[in-house]
């Protein structure tokens, strides 16, 4: 009984000097900064740093989709055609884009010698006695004018001269002492109408 008494006793003791022996070490480490070096080992110090806050860059928006417009349609006109219709009409069908001749025009006739043999005077009546003897020769053209009736109006007129004035008035003298039939258009004479012609005076 003693025995267990004092072994109790020893262990109480132990006890005791190693909670003593704790107390005095963990008062050593306060002062020593023992203990704040092993709260540095379990728990290292927490590290900070400052963290600029990235401000997002102003980027251009996306470009807009391109939409393909599409082509502009026309309609196409509207084509009327026109189908001729068989018919039985006896109406002319041969149609022509040539344009019409013009009517021919009046046919114009002008004043002439009648064709009648002695409607005309010899010129070797009206040859002058004195352009005879002076063996004076030549060819005068006369112009005579005359109305509907066939009479002529004013006088004949020279129209070529033979070179000697006795002759041409020898062929005046014959033009005045003709007959004539007048011109016609489109067949009805005319006022006004003239005819030339030729005198020859020649000796013989």
């Amino acid at each position: 009984m003693a025995t267990y008494v004092q072994q109790n006793q020893s262990r109480r003791m132990a006890i005791f000097a190693l909670v003593a022996g704790l107390h005095i070490l963990g008062g050593y480490a306060l002062v020593s900064g023992l203990a704040r070096k092993m709260v540095e080992l379990v728990a290292p110090p927490l590290i900070t740093d400052l963290i600029e806050e990235i401000k997002p860059e102003d980027k251009p928006p996306p470009p807009r989709p391109e939409i393909e417009r599409p082509p502009v349609q026309v309609p196409p006109p509207d084509v009327f055609i026109d189908i001729p219709m068989e018919s039985s009409t006896t109406a002319i069908s041969n149609v022509t884009d040539k344009p019409v001749p013009p009517p021919p025009a009046p046919v114009v006739v002008v004043a002439r010698l009648p064709a009648k043999l002695g409607s005309m005077p010899s010129s070797e009546d009206y040859y002058p006695a004195a352009s005879k003897r002076a063996e004076e020769q030549g060819t005068v053209t006369i112009k005579v004018c005359v109305d509907a009736k066939g009479k002529i109006i004013g006088n004949p007129t020279v129209v070529t001269s033979s070179g000697f004035e006795r002759l041409d008035e020898g062929g005046v003298k014959l033009a005045r002492a003709g007959r004539y039939q007048p011109g016609t258009v489109g067949g009805k004479p005319q006022d006004d109408s003239c005819v030339s012609f030729r005198v020859k005076f020649e000796i013989k």
